[in-house]
């Protein structure tokens, strides 16, 4: 039989040893809640709620971080040319309708949802960006499509530094599943529907030119 160890009062325990009396007041992975995930000082890498749990996607290579950076910069100054929005890259929490929270590597909301961006927390956005992380595909591709697409969020696009492709899906009226509106690779040039008269050099995208 495996007996579980006894811990010991804080006042007990030993320097170097961890305080097992504070972790046991965390709760478990699953059970976590908007309230206390939006305590937690994520100062060492992102961290998103989904589905009750942490979890901490990996460091961005420097691929990805040029990639997310020139997305960022195509997509705030044209909106800085209009004066009637806001962009920020990633470490800005986006909180979705199901309850999850995620930190999109660009995001986009309109002045006229300025009610909707909180200091903590935006609620939803209008434009959001993901570049496909190589460890996990599948977490841009499909988890964050499904949950953006839910949440009402109007224009997604997924830059996939594998094979340089950069997708735009736009969400139709009454829809809950995006409509791929383009798909473009190097040499083109994509072109937002949200946003009149962005456009964007993909070969640009992924060279960093």
């Amino acid at each position: 039989m495996i007996t579980k160890p006894r811990l010991g009062t804080l006042n007990e325990t030993r320097n170097g040893e961890p305080v097992y009396r504070v972790a046991e007041l965390l709760p478990p992975q699953g059970e976590w809640s908007i309230d206390l995930f939006l305590r937690l000082n994520d100062d060492e890498g992102l961290l998103e709620l989904v589905n009750g749990r942490l979890e901490s996607p990996p460091v961005p290579t420097q691929r990805h971080q040029d990639v997310q950076e020139h997305l960022y910069e195509a997509i705030r100054n044209h909106a800085r040319q209009r004066n009637a929005s806001k962009t920020n890259s990633a470490g800005i929490r986006v909180r979705l309708p199901n309850g999850n929270i995620r930190e999109p590597d660009v995001v986009f909301m309109r002045a006229s949802n300025a009610h909707r961006r909180h200091n903590e927390y935006w609620e939803g956005a209008d434009l959001v960006v993901e570049v496909v992380s190589s460890d996990d595909p599948k977490r841009d591709l499909v988890e964050k499509k499904a949950e953006y697409a839910s949440a009402g969020i109007p224009e997604y696009w997924i830059a996939d530094p594998r094979d340089k492709m950069l997708t735009i899906f736009t969400l139709d009226d009454g829809a809950t599943e995006y409509r791929e509106a383009g798909r473009y690779q190097e040499g083109e040039t994509a072109k937002s529907l949200l946003l009149a008269g962005l456009t964007v050099d993909v070969t640009a995208v992924f060279t960093g030119e």
